[in-house]
């Protein structure tokens, strides 16, 4: 669906349960992201249904397989998420132990955006973190997305920072 020089992204299929279940369950996950309750495949499924595949049903775009072409191994998932809270798509990204800073995300997350703006007609991205993940921030602001504000988006009392690009006229 989406390529670049060393990765293919694609959209998620029932097949990726077992991908799912690793990926959700990894410590960077599960600190800056938040635990979904994915324990089992059958959870991993469940996750997918109620999430990528409604969203790419519903709204056409959701979060995407990452995936190298020269291996075919899936490294991560990468895409554009609608949350009611929020005014506009936003953009996230997570990667398998072994897969960070190798400029993967960069490179994903590159591509979503184009496709955002150029298939879609999405004028404005969004994104967000926790203040204590700053390979997130990094990213955000690589990829040219700056610091907007505080918001509350976890029900637990702590603060994530928003990030936002401009409206462009498409």
């Amino acid at each position: 669906m989406i390529e670049t020089v060393r990765l293919r992204l694609s959209m998620f299929t029932l097949n990726d349960a077992p991908f799912i279940l690793e990926l959700l369950n990894m410590p960077a996950w599960l600190e800056f992201i938040g635990d979904r309750g994915v324990r089992t495949l059958q959870d991993a499924e469940n996750y997918l249904i109620t999430g990528p595949l409604t969203s790419y049903e519903q709204l056409g775009y959701g979060a995407y397989r990452v995936w190298v072409k020269a291996s075919g191994q899936p490294i991560g998932m990468c895409g554009l998420f609608k949350r009611e809270m929020l005014d506009a798509p936003d953009i996230g990204f997570a990667f398998l132990p072994g897969h960070t800073g190798t400029g993967y995300g960069y490179e994903a997350a590159s591509a979503v955006m184009t496709y955002a703006r150029e298939t879609l007609g999405i004028s404005r991205i969004l994104g967000f973190t926790s203040p204590m993940n700053q390979p997130s921030i990094h990213l955000l602001e690589k990829l040219g997305l700056r610091f907007e504000k505080k918001i509350m988006y976890k029900g637990d009392g702590e603060e994530s920072l928003l990030f936002g690009t401009p409206a462009i006229d498409i």
